[in-house]
């Protein structure tokens, strides 16, 4: 698997989700701050929370910022050596 592939699965594996009790769901992955989503159904919010996380990946790998460790997997070292 692509390491940005099993960087992103191994960060939807730590996602949590809540249920309202208006009935929408809110998941987030606590290691990876302001990823979050708001839907009325578990697969939306679950859909929505990966398109997040892809776009919050993509602006931190532009920005050079720092990376949480997922899955044992360190961006940060790869983004820094260039690879």
């Amino acid at each position: 698997m692509p390491i940005l592939s099993e960087f992103v699965h191994g960060a939807m594996e730590e996602a949590r989700y809540k249920l309202f009790e208006d009935g929408g769901y809110f998941g987030e992955i606590v290691s990876c701050p302001g990823v979050w989503a708001h839907e009325q159904t578990l697969e939306a919010c679950r859909k929505v929370l990966l398109e997040v996380l892809e776009e919050w990946l993509l602006l931190k790998l532009r920005d050079r910022d720092p990376l949480p460790l997922v899955k044992g997997i360190d961006l940060n070292r790869l983004v820094a050596d260039g690879s």
